[in-house]
């Protein structure tokens, strides 16, 4: 993956644009091993591309290839940035008390399916600690509550820029950020909440759900906003329960579709398949 490289854009959509990134790209002798599009409306919508491509020598290339790919953007209003396979991305993972879906994040790191690496957790609460240590990742305990929330929060994003983090990944972290914080990591903050509950919010839903007789639950990875929930979502995933699941039963399931629908979205995220435009994102995969 030394000269793998992607290139991702959006632009108004107007012919000609597919062609000019190719053109570029075949004038670098750039291989193309996968191209993806979509535009919101062909006639005079936006265009939104992720080109994947192999350059040879491509760390002795790097300011030609950003040079020449902006002279081929100006002219079409295109939007975008390059990026390299080979700059993995430094996560920091940030939980509480509940352990599954950063064990599912620290297993598919273990067997080699994320293209990033943990390089911090931190938490509000020491009940993680030795998960963390079996992994050799360092552990920070920073206790949050309402009245120490801004002392706590500088030293969690002192920790993050001691680390270089990347990528911020909420797994089941049980605090709200503030917006100082979320403005600090834009588009680089990924949370894992249930979802198909929304008349279940707030606390113990999955015993308000159990109340109504739900047929469906399931989970909703996005990126996180100033607004609560509401960010750009990534991915979500649904599995139908009945009448004869407790609620143990709807929370052992809760938590299997979390773990999956966190682990999807951030590998999507490392693997810079994903654009954001207004509330939504397009999703490369």
């Amino acid at each position: 993956m030394a000269d793998r490289a992607r290139i991702l854009l959006s632009c108004p959509d107007r012919p000609g644009v597919v062609a000019a990134v190719s053109q570029y790209l075949y004038s670098m002798n750039a291989n193309i091993v996968r191209m993806d599009q979509y535009s919101t409306d062909p006639d005079g919508g936006r265009l939104f591309m992720r080109v994947e491509f192999d350059l040879p020598r491509l760390s002795d290339r790097r300011r030609e290839l950003e040079e020449g790919f902006a002279r081929t953007a100006r002219p079409l209003d295109m939007q975008g940035e390059i990026r390299y396979a080979r700059e993995r991305k430094r996560i920091a993972i940030f939980v509480s008390k509940m352990d599954h879906c950063l064990r599912e994040l620290l297993w598919q790191w273990q067997a080699g399916d994320l293209s990033g690496d943990p390089v911090v957790i931190i938490s509000n609460h020491p009940d993680l600690k030795d998960i963390a240590a079996t992994f050799s990742l360092p552990f920070y305990h920073v206790p949050v509550t309402r009245e120490t929330k801004p002392e706590a929060e500088h030293r969690q994003l002192e920790i993050l820029q001691n680390y270089q983090v990347d990528l911020v990944v909420l797994a089941r972290y049980m605090q709200i950020l503030s917006t100082e914080f979320v403005s600090a990591y834009p588009n680089r903050i990924i949370n894992i909440h249930h979802s198909f509950l929304p008349a279940f919010v707030g606390a113990n839903p999955y015993e308000r759900a159990y109340e109504r007789g739900v047929k469906l639950i399931g989970a909703t990875a996005h990126y996180v906003t100033a607004n609560l929930d509401e960010g750009p979502i990534i991915e979500q995933d649904v599995q139908r329960v009945n009448h004869r699941d407790s609620v143990e039963d709807l929370k052992r399931i809760g938590r299997h579709i979390e773990r999956v629908v966190l682990a999807r979205a951030v590998a999507w995220h490392l693997e810079d398949r994903i654009l954001t435009y207004k509330n939504k994102t397009v999703v490369f995969v």
